[in-house]
C-alpha cells in the first residue's frame, strides 16, 4: 500500500520541476505585450543561425553582434513564445518602502486637522516652527492620502476620479495617419443662452467631407449625447469608423457605451486646445451667421429641430463650399464614391 500521492512525488523531480516552472512563466506571460520591434530583430538572429548549421561565429560576423549577446539571447528563446526576446524589466525586484515615524505621522494628523485649508507647503513650514524640526512636504501629503484629511472628502474624490479618466483618453494625436474606410466625425456642443435660458446644440461634422448634422437638447448630458449619435448613426449610409470630441463630461459613460456598441473609435481632444476640432468649431461660426443670427433661434426644441433640419438640407445638398471646390458637401461625396447615391429618408427628419 501506498502512502504518498505519486503525482505529486513526480511533479518534484528533478527532471519535471524545470519544465514546471518554464511552463508557470510562459502562462504568466500570456497577458503581455506583442513582441517589440527589438524581438523582431533578434528572432531574425536566432532564424539566421539555424539556417546556417548553428554557426555562432558566421552569424555574429554578419549581424556585427558580439558572441555575448547572442548567448544571452539563444539562452532566453523559447520557439513557442516569441515575447521572451523582449527586453525585460530593470526595476529592482524589492523596491523600498518610504516609511514615516508615528510620531511625526502624529503631529501631521494635528497640524492638518487644526488647519484643514492650509497646503503641504504651508504645514511644513508651520511644523518646523512648531517642533523645531524641519520635514519634507511629501511626508505631509502622504499622510494626508493615507488618512484621507481633506476638507471635502467626496469632492476630492470625485477629483481624483476625473483625472484617473483623462489618464486613460485616447488623444487624437495618437492617432495615426491611414487610409479609413469610414467617417471620421468630430463632435461638439454649442451652449445658447437666451433670456435666461439654457440651450444646448448637438453638432457634428465629418472632417473631410464637411457634411454636417445638429440637434437640439434642453440638458447637456451623456444620455442625449447617446442619442445624438444613434441619429447621426442612422442619416449616413456609411460606417463611422472614428469620432473625436472635447473633454466634456456629455461624451462619457452613455456615449462611451454606445460608442463600444456601434463600433467606434472614440478620440479626445487635447485640453485647452480647440484646434484640434477645428472643423466643428468652424461650422458653429456657419450656424451662428446663417442660421440662428437671422432669427431662427427658438428655446422650443420640437419647434426649432425641424427649422435646423431644413437648414440642414440646405447645407448638406446645395450650399458652395470653398475649402471643397465650391461643391456641396454631397456632391462632393458622390463624386469621390464614398456614399450610396441613394440617402436615407432620414437626412431631413
Amino acid at each position: 500500500m501506498r502512502y504518498y500521492n505519486t503525482r505529486r512525488f513526480a511533479l518534484h523531480t528533478p527532471y519535471v520541476t524545470p519544465v514546471l516552472r518554464k511552463s508557470c512563466r510562459r502562462i504568466a506571460r500570456l497577458n503581455d505585450k506583442p513582441p517589440s520591434p527589438e524581438a523582431k530583430k533578434r528572432k531574425g538572429w536566432l532564424d539566421y543561425y539555424s539556417s546556417h548549421n548553428n554557426n555562432i561565429s558566421l552569424t555574429c560576423r554578419y549581424f556585427g553582434i558580439t558572441r555575448v549577446t547572442f548567448y544571452k539571447w539563444l539562452q532566453r528563446y523559447d520557439q513557442d513564445d516569441t515575447t521572451t526576446l523582449n527586453d525585460r524589466s530593470r526595476a529592482p525586484m524589492n523596491r523600498r518602502k518610504r516609511k514615516i515615524d508615528p510620531e511625526i505621522e502624529r503631529r501631521i494628523i494635528e497640524l492638518r486637522k487644526k488647519y484643514i485649508r492650509y497646503g503641504k507647503e504651508k504645514l511644513a513650514i508651520i511644523y518646523k516652527k512648531t517642533y523645531g524640526q524641519k520635514i519634507s512636504s511629501w511626508q505631509i501629503q502622504r499622510t494626508v492620502k493615507d488618512r484621507q484629511l481633506y476638507y471635502h472628502p467626496i469632492n476630492n474624490a470625485k477629483l481624483a476620479k476625473r483625472r484617473s479618466l483623462g489618464r486613460k483618453k485616447k488623444r487624437i494625436t495618437q492617432l495615426e495617419r491611414t487610409q479609413k474606410n469610414g467617417f471620421f466625425f468630430q463632435i461638439d456642443t454649442k451652449r445658447i443662452f437666451w433670456n435666461g435660458i439654457k440651450r444646448y446644440i448637438y453638432t457634428a461634422v465629418e472632417k473631410d467631407y464637411k457634411f454636417a448634422y445638429a440637434w437640439m437638447y434642453k440638458g447637456i448630458t451623456s444620455l442625449n449625447a447617446s442619442e445624438f449619435l444613434a441619429r447621426l448613426h442612422f442619416l449616413v449610409s456609411v460606417k463611422i469608423e472614428l469620432l473625436q470630441t472635447d473633454n466634456g463630461s456629455e461624451f462619457a459613460k452613455y456615449f462611451e457605451r454606445a460608442c463600444k456598441v456601434l463600433k467606434i473609435e472614440h478620440y479626445f481632444s487635447r485640453t485647452r486646445t480647440p484646434e484640434d476640432n477645428e472643423t466643428v468649431e468652424r461650422f458653429h461660426r456657419t450656424l451662428n451667421e446663417e442660421f440662428l443670427q437671422l432669427g431662427n433661434f427658438t428655446p422650443f426644441p420640437e419647434v426649432f429641430n425641424p427649422n435646423l433640419a431644413k437648414w440642414l438640407e440646405e447645407y448638406n445638398f446645395n450650399r458652395p463650399h470653398q475649402t471643397l471646390k465650391y461643391l456641396s458637401p454631397v456632391e462632393f461625396l458622390e463624386k469621390n464614391k464614398k456614399v450610396y447615391t441613394k440617402w436615407p429618408s432620414s437626412t431631413v427628419a
